[in-house]
């Protein structure tokens, strides 16, 4: 699959997004398809957690290890689940008090050349869903400033 890169000016301070994005227990509720998680570990530098997503009658479980930086970077790499790779990162860049630049970014592969096909025709509209979801977040956590949100992909 290809690389995916977004980025996007937020009206939110590096920490704010950063919180949001290492709260992996609470990506059930509010990010598509995440039907659970299990945080395994969790230290100021590093978490393991486990994902179940599902569509449908579908359900698949990821592990994977989260590299964390406060307030600038969190690095996903994934251990195991029905992927031969996922990884993904989040460049969190402060511009101001309570505005940053993020720089999300995921590269994956499925371990089945057909599948792979397959979902290539939803993965961008799939991945565009997902980073709304978080902007969504933040405004219900932080307050809605999005008419300064903007897209730079």
């Amino acid at each position: 699959m290809p690389l995916i890169r977004e980025s996007r000016r937020l009206p939110y301070s590096a920490e704010q997004i950063f919180d949001l994005v290492a709260d992996v227990a609470s990506y059930p509720e509010f990010l598509p398809w995440v039907v659970a998680t299990r945080v395994r570990s969790d230290s100021e530098s590093e978490m393991i957690a486990d994902m179940v997503v599902g569509f449908r009658s579908l359900r698949e479980r990821f592990t994977s290890r989260v590299e964390k930086d406060r307030p600038t970077k969190i690095v996903v790499h994934y251990i195991n689940g029905p992927m031969r790779n996922l990884d993904n990162s989040w460049l969190i860049d402060p511009i101001g008090e309570n505005e940053c630049k993020v720089d999300f970014c995921v590269d994956f592969t499925f371990k089945s050349k057909m599948f792979e096909a397959l979902a290539g025709q939803y993965v961008d509209r799939a991945f565009r869903k997902l980073m709304g979801a978080f902007e969504e977040r933040a405004a219900d956590l932080y307050g809605s400033n999005s008419s300064s949100a903007t897209s730079a992909a």
